[in-house]
């Protein structure tokens, strides 16, 4: 599960609007949002977001009930 409020608060960062960035990625509006609400993204959607947002720790964000530091 991703956390949510990091990703929202890179797409606030990148000045984009949500769905912009979900144009980006392939993705519609709806699809955008209903990724978002269940903290899923797929791994290709995930690199585009990456290369698009100002993401400094991926995994923070992408991995954040995975990963124990």
């Amino acid at each position: 599960m991703i956390a949510v409020n990091k990703l929202k608060a890179a797409i606030v960062e990148s000045g984009l609007t949500q769905g912009e960035v979900a144009r980006e990625i392939g993705l519609t509006d709806r699809g955008f949002r209903y990724r978002l609400k269940k903290g899923k993204f797929y791994n290709t959607e995930i690199e585009k977001l990456i290369s698009i947002l100002p993401i400094s720790d991926p995994m923070d964000i992408f991995f954040a009930d995975k990963v124990t530091r």
